[in-house]
């Protein structure tokens, strides 16, 4: 588990390229018979990464979170990117195809990760938050999802989103994820861009080539930086931040957000002539 401290965006200002990254950008979370984690103060959420081949991988921070188990005191969101997997819930297993997500509540002690090909791995990104109330384990196939379209392909912005957890979705404490998709042609996502004051947000980009990357725009909106981001990286975005982005080609990312308020709507936007 690696930590990223909170920031303060009078500070962020003075920082250099490489501190950018260094603070904001995950970058290696997909590591093959792996589980890799972050902890962000920024809302004290985890994200994470498992690549399970041959054997499974558990949901164990080991000491790092000062409780007895991952889920103690947290809840869990978790999509598959990759080649089917299973989760399996104390014993009970959930079957994960590509872009699929399932969330685990409140106090299950035993959460193992497992690929149905071990030579064809799953690739299951993970977020978790704090939570004091339990909600139930419950899946959602993306083809059950209800795909939300927006933009156009005039603004090169034409996209679908999924709403997974949410407050009309699955249900959870605080935890909030789901799931953007760019069609061909479109590269920008989030535009005009916008904050959440209470609350921060992280994204993983995936589905882009070797090549392909986004620059990935954040800071305060009259103190705009970069990231330049590859495939299956994720950003974490402070409450003071935008978060918007645009890529050499179309590309897909999950949003996770967690904080005070809890709802979708909660967006601050910025208009165009007030972004630096």
């Amino acid at each position: 588990m690696e930590t990223r401290y909170a920031t303060n965006p009078e500070d962020v200002k003075h920082y250099t390229t490489d501190r950018l990254r260094k603070e904001f950008l995950i970058e290696n979370l997909f590591q093959t018979g792996e589980l890799n984690m972050a902890y962000s103060h920024h809302d004290r959420m985890v994200i994470g990464g498992a690549v399970p081949t041959s054997s499974p991988l558990k949901l164990d921070a080991g000491d790092y979170l000062k409780t007895n188990y991952f889920l103690e005191r947290r809840e869990i969101g978790i999509i598959n990117i990759g080649s089917k997997g299973v989760v399996k819930v104390n014993g009970e297993e959930y079957t994960l195809d590509k872009r699929d997500c399932l969330y685990v509540g409140l106090g299950h002690e035993d959460v193992t990760f497992h690929s149905a090909d071990p030579q064809n791995p799953a690739r299951l990104y993970m977020i978790s938050s704090l939570a004091h109330t339990q909600y139930p384990t419950q899946k959602l196939a993306i083809d059950k999802a209800t795909p939300v379209h927006m933009g156009s392909s005039e603004e090169c912005n034409e996209r679908t989103i999924y709403q997974y957890i949410h407050a009309n979705g699955i249900q959870s404490c605080q935890l909030m994820m789901g799931m953007t998709l760019l069609q061909p042609g479109s590269n920008w996502n989030t535009m005009p861009a916008h904050l959440h004051d209470r609350r921060a947000e992280v994204y993983l980009y995936f589905d882009m080539n070797d090549t392909g990357r986004v620059f990935h725009f954040m800071g305060e909106p009259q103190e705009t930086r970069h990231l330049v981001v590859s495939n299956e990286q994720a950003v974490i975005s402070p409450s003071w931040s935008i978060h918007s982005g645009a890529g050499t080609s179309h590309y897909t990312f999950i949003w996770a957000m967690a904080g005070e308020n809890y709802t979708f709507k909660d967006m601050d936007f910025v208009d165009m002539k007030d972004l630096r």
